[in-house]
C-alpha cells in the first residue's frame, strides 16, 4: 500500500472492469492503479438496489484506505442505478451510456447493456435526462448474451461461434430498428468485443463509456510508478483461483492478492 502514490482505484464484481484498467494504464502509464475484482459479490447486476448499495459502499470504503486520487466504479448497471447515492471521501466516477455524444452524430442509438440495466427505471430516467426530446431515438437493448461471451472466454477460444452470435444479434437489432447507426457499449465487457462488432457491421459507430471517464480522472491523478496492484475477493461459489485462471486464459499478466472486505459491523 505504501509503495503506491495516490492510485486510481478501479473495481467491479466481474471481468469486464479490467478493460477500464487496461485503458487507464495505456492512457496514463505512469499512474498507479488499484484493481479490485469483488468476486465475493458477483454479479452486481443481479442484486436489488438495497443489496447493491451495501456491497458497493463496502468496496468503496475498502478502497478508500489506499488513499486513492479517484475511485472508478467500472460497472454500468450500478453506475446508473446507485452511483449518486454513494458517499466517498474522494471523487468517485461511474460509467454511464454516452448517449448525448452518440446522438450528436447519429440518427438512432442502441444502448447495449445487461438485462438489469436496460430494464431498470433508473435507465429510463437517465435516458430522459440525457436525450431529452430525442429519447425516442434511443433504444435500450439487452446484450447479456454478448456479455457471457466474454465471461466464458468464448470470444478468445471460440472465435467463429462468437462472430456468429454477434452477427445474428446485430442483424436482429437492425431488423427491428433499421435506423440505428450508433451503439453504446454499456457494459464494461463489451469493449472486449469491439473487433467483432467492427467486422460484423463496420458502418456502426461504437461508443465506449470508459473513454470520457479517463479524461475526467486525468487531472485528479498524480504520477507514480505505473504499478497495477490486483486484488480479488472470493466466496465458495466464485473462488479466487477461478478468476486467476480466467485472467490466464485471457493472457492477462496480473498477480492477484486475495483480500477480505470487512462488513460495516466489523469495522472499528
Amino acid at each position: 500500500m505504501t509503495s503506491l502514490r495516490q492510485p486510481i482505484a478501479v473495481f467491479d464484481a466481474g471481468l469486464g472492469s479490467y478493460s477500464a484498467v487496461e485503458l487507464l494504464h495505456r492512457r496514463l502509464p505512469d499512474r498507479d492503479i488499484v484493481y479490485l475484482a469483488d468476486r465475493a459479490s458477483f454479479p452486481y447486476g443481479a442484486k436489488d438496489r438495497t443489496e447493491l448499495l451495501t456491497v458497493v459502499d463496502r468496496a468503496v470504503r475498502f478502497l478508500a484506505e489506499f488513499e486513492p486520487s479517484a475511485i472508478l466504479l467500472a460497472s454500468n448497471a450500478p453506475s446508473v442505478t446507485i452511483l449518486d447515492d454513494l458517499r466517498s471521501p474522494v471523487p468517485i466516477f461511474g460509467v454511464r451510456p454516452p448517449v448525448t455524444e452518440a446522438l450528436a452524430v447519429a440518427d438512432e442509438v442502441a444502448v447495449l447493456g445487461v438485462r438489469s440495466l436496460v430494464e431498470s427505471v433508473e435507465l429510463v430516467e437517465f435516458l430522459r435526462a440525457a436525450a431529452g426530446p430525442a429519447q425516442t431515438r434511443v433504444h435500450a437493448v439487452n446484450a447479456s448474451a454478448l456479455v457471457e461471451l466474454v465471461e466464458s472466454g468464448d470470444f478468445l477460444f471460440r472465435r467463429e461461434h462468437t462472430a456468429t452470435v454477434i452477427s445474428e444479434f446485430l442483424n436482429t437489432l437492425l431488423a427491428a430498428h433499421p435506423g440505428i447507426d450508433a451503439v453504446t457499449l454499456s457494459s464494461t465487457h463489451l469493449p472486449w468485443l469491439r473487433d467483432y462488432f467492427e467486422r460484423a457491421r463496420p458502418e456502426l459507430r461504437l461508443f465506449d463509456p470508459i473513454e470520457g471517464v479517463v479524461d475526467r480522472i486525468r487531472p485528479l491523478s498524480a504520477p507514480g510508478s505505473g504499478t497495477v496492484l490486483g486484488l480479488v475477493t472470493e466466496n465458495e461459489r466464485y473462488p479466487a483461483s477461478e478468476f486467476r485462471e480466467m485472467l490466464t486464459r485471457l493472457e492477462i499478466d496480473l498477480e492477484l492478492e486475495s483480500v477480505v472486505i470487512p462488513r460495516a459491523t466489523e469495522r472499528k
